[in-house]
């Protein structure tokens, strides 16, 4: 018989706060590994590891983005409310360690960028910078943020304005391949998952779906 572990509020409430801030962050599974490009209004380039991107509508395409309380100075945020535009970059394998660093407290004079040793790209005459080394590159332009005011985080949400994707990552259905593309996905704060090839299934109708009683 398997054992299971059970925190009900007071037992989360009492937890160390490491162990619960990891248990809290892993418990939803493995999420997408970003790095947000943004660059402060007298051209100072900022870069962050980011997890909290996701998927708000395809047309027009929404993607989101959620910020943590700035109860402390959080220069991504503060670029974006200045200069309204921002970058995800997908984070391979081969990034993910000087991605991961990204994180350190740098201060608002201090590039990651040069501290991490990653390359800023700017393209399209878009003004945040990319990051040259990631296979998928997406530029968003802020239309609006949200306030959760549970905990005083905030959701942003961007406007798809430039996308760029590797030749050997984009099929021929427009999806892509993320195993290909060897991407990273990120479970708690320093847990990096490599993604494998997917199982895939087709479109889901009433009448067609198996009988999984065999």
């Amino acid at each position: 018989m398997t054992d299971w572990q059970h925190f009900d509020a007071t037992a989360l409430e009492e937890l160390d706060r490491v162990y619960r801030l990891n248990l809290i962050n892993s418990v939803t599974g493995v999420k997408a590994a970003n790095l947000v490009g943004t660059r402060s209004r007298d051209g100072r380039e900022n870069l962050a590891v980011f997890s909290s991107a996701v998927h708000l509508g395809s047309n027009p395409p929404f993607l989101g983005l959620m910020l943590r309380p700035t109860t402390v100075p959080r220069h991504s945020h503060e670029n974006i409310q200045a200069t309204g535009v921002y970058t995800l970059n997908a984070i391979t394998g081969a990034m993910a360690e000087r991605a991961h660093y990204t994180s350190a407290k740098f201060g608002a004079d201090e590039s990651e960028f040069e501290h991490c040793r990653l390359t800023p790209h700017y393209r399209d005459g878009f003004d945040a910078p990319f990051v040259a080394e990631s296979p998928i590159r997406i530029g968003l332009r802020l239309t609006e943020e949200i306030p959760i005011r549970s905990n005083g985080t905030a959701l942003l949400v961007g406007r798809v304005e430039t996308l760029e994707v590797r030749d050997d990552g984009l099929m021929d259905d427009g999806a892509i391949d993320l195993a290909a593309l060897e991407l990273r996905a990120i479970a708690g704060l320093n847990r990096y998952h490599p993604i494998e090839p997917a199982d895939f299934f087709p479109y889901a109708r009433p009448d067609r779906v198996p009988d999984f009683r065999d």
